[in-house]
Parts: structure tokens; C-alpha cells; sequence
């Protein structure tokens, strides 16, 4: 291990000083970045003082196990810039940090960083209910949120590579499909979202005997584009909102895409039932009062189960399948 290089594990039981003594620029493990943007982050950061590059020793960001949109950063990619500038002469350097994303917490309450650089998309729901959030504000350490991407066209370029990634290892075809197949369609399509507050996904079927017949699926689709609230910030950070606010929100719920989706194809949904991971929130529920979908199934709860009160008095069958 060369002498810009760290393992928190060498240091989490154990003095902190030479890491500390950096004052640097610490970039916490970051979702995958080009080489690019990297660059740019470096000469943006660089002039100011030592900048500490912390790596993931998992290859996904934690609770996006599998999934392309989620890679986390690796070595390999950024190792040639890191050796050039530090073989360079200029008077700062580059050093990077190995550690486990759950570590995040202990390492900015042990460390005196002089900011942290937080990449969109890097961490599993909004920042700011995470308590590494708390010991940053805690511990009053500056912080600032930036861009995976160095422009809207490598985040554009980026998002059709990934989709066709995510669509090549989660293809669906249609056919008749079991009640526990149609959860499990419902769960695998929602891995197409970059939403990484929460991913939910839809699956609408038509009972055909003992199984139903697949019509169509969808997922909560961050718009304009996937990468938009990677590149641009997620609107639920920016604002510091809660987990249930829909006034700050970057996608269209998967629900309003099915039915996009069905008004597009002219589907029949008489006599349908529509498999989901998670329960609609208040709003669609309103909305699916209106449609002739005539069962809902669901895996996890939501609102407080207003979407089952308001669906069961609109006439529609609701059940949890856990």
C-alpha cells in the first residue's frame, strides 16, 4: 500500500493523525464518476489543499446491490490522474480512502476534514435523514453536493448505456405469470428507476385461470431524464424534505407511468389487478378510484394505509402479500 493510500481499518482503533494532519478535501465513496469529471473535480479542489478520495469496498451503492445505476466508484478508474498529480511536484496531494459505506458516520466524527464533496446518487434515500448527515451539521464541517456527471451530455450518454444494461439483465415478456411471479415482476422492474429515495415498480395483469396474463409494467421514472436529479440535485435534498413529501419530488410515480403506459396501448383494465411493491400513496390511490382496475396487491405499507381505505370504498379488492 503505498504512502497515499489508507484503509479505515488501519485506523478506526487507532491513532488518526497522519490522515488528520491533511486538513483535506475529503470526497466520501462516490457512485461511479468518468475520468472527466474527476479531473474537474481535481482542479477545482486540488489549489485549495490535499484532497482525500474515499473508495467503496463494495462494488454498489449500499441497498442497490445488482444494480448498473448504482456501480460505486472504483480505483482503476481514476488511479492514472491520482499518480500523475501526485508524482507531479505541485504542492498537494491526492490520497485515498478504503472503507465500508456503513463507516461513513465514524469516519466524519473521527476526522478533521476542511469540507466534504457528497456526489449525487452516492447514498440510499435523501442525505439529509442519514446520521451521517447529523455529524456533519453536528459538527458544523461544510459540506457541498455536486455532480456524478461533467456535463448533460455524458449524464444523457450515461443513462442510455445503464438503461440498456438494466434492460438486457431485466427483460419482460409477455405471458401468463403465477400471483407470486407478478410480485416478483413488480420488484424487478422497479430496479429501471434511478430514484434513490425509494424504487417502485408495477406490474398490471389480467386474471387468466390460476394466473394472470401480463398487459403492462412501470416504474418511477425520473424525468426529464434519469440522470436529472443526479446531475442537477435531487429537489427533496435541495429543499431538506421529508421522506413523504410529494412537493419536492424529480420522478413521476410509477403508478401515473402505468397508466400513461395503458392509455397509450388502450388496454382494458376491467376485471385487472395491479401487483406493487409498494402501497400508492394518497394521491394515486385518489386517482386509481377512478380507473376500472378492480384489485390491488402490494408489499410494503405506505401513508398509513389511507390508499386501503380509499380504494376498499371505491369498490376495489386490496391485499398485502408479505
Amino acid at each position: 500500500m503505498s504512502e497515499y493510500t489508507f484503509d479505515w481499518s488501519e485506523f478506526a482503533f487507532g491513532s488518526k493523525g497522519d490522515i488528520k494532519r491533511l486538513h483535506a478535501t475529503f470526497i466520501a465513496a462516490p457512485r461511479e464518476l468518468s475520468a472527466k469529471r474527476f479531473t474537474d473535480l481535481v482542479k477545482v479542489y486540488l489549489p485549495q489543499g490535499n484532497i482525500v478520495l474515499g473508495l467503496a469496498k463494495e462494488p454498489y451503492v449500499a441497498g442497490f446491490e445488482n444494480q448498473p445505476q448504482f456501480k460505486t466508484l472504483q480505483a482503476n478508474t481514476v488511479q492514472r490522474i491520482i499518480d500523475a498529480v501526485n508524482a507531479s511536484g505541485v504542492k498537494h496531494h491526492i490520497y485515498t480512502l478504503h472503507y465500508f459505506q456503513r463507516e461513513l458516520k465514524y469516519i466524519a466524527e473521527k476526522l478533521n476534514f476542511k469540507r466534504v464533496l457528497l456526489v449525487n446518487g452516492s447514498w440510499k434515500q435523501a442525505f439529509h435523514t442519514t446520521e451521517a448527515y447529523y455529524v456533519l451539521a453536528n459538527r458544523r464541517i461544510d459540506y457541498e453536493m455536486v455532480s456524478p456527471f461533467a456535463s448533460e451530455a455524458e449524464a444523457q450518454a450515461y443513462e442510455s448505456k445503464v438503461m440498456t444494461e438494466i434492460a438486457a439483465a431485466h427483460p419482460f415478456t409477455p405471458g401468463t405469470y403465477s400471483e407470486a411471479q407478478m410480485i416478483e415482476l413488480a420488484q424487478e422492474v422497479a430496479a429501471y428507476s434511478f430514484d434513490y429515495s425509494f424504487q417502485t415498480g408495477v406490474a398490471l395483469g389480467k386474471s387468466a385461470g390460476k394466473k394472470y396474463k401480463l398487459l403492462a409494467w412501470a416504474y418511477n421514472r425520473v424525468v426529464p431524464s434519469q440522470t436529472y436529479a443526479m446531475h442537477h440535485g435531487a429537489s427533496r435534498e435541495i429543499h431538506f424534505s421529508p421522506p413523504n413529501d410529494l412537493n419536492h419530488y424529480d420522478t413521476v410515480h410509477a403508478e401515473v407511468e402505468l397508466l400513461i403506459a395503458a392509455q397509450k396501448q388502450r388496454l382494458e383494465m376491467q376485471g385487472t389487478t395491479l401487483f406493487i411493491n409498494l402501497l400508492p400513496c394518497p394521491q394515486c390511490s385518489r386517482m386509481f378510484a377512478e380507473t376500472d382496475i378492480e384489485e390491488f396487491v402490494y408489499v410494503q405499507d405506505h401513508s398509513n394505509g389511507y390508499a386501503v381505505r380509499m380504494l376498499e370504498l371505491a369498490g376495489k379488492k386490496v391485499r398485502r402479500v408479505t
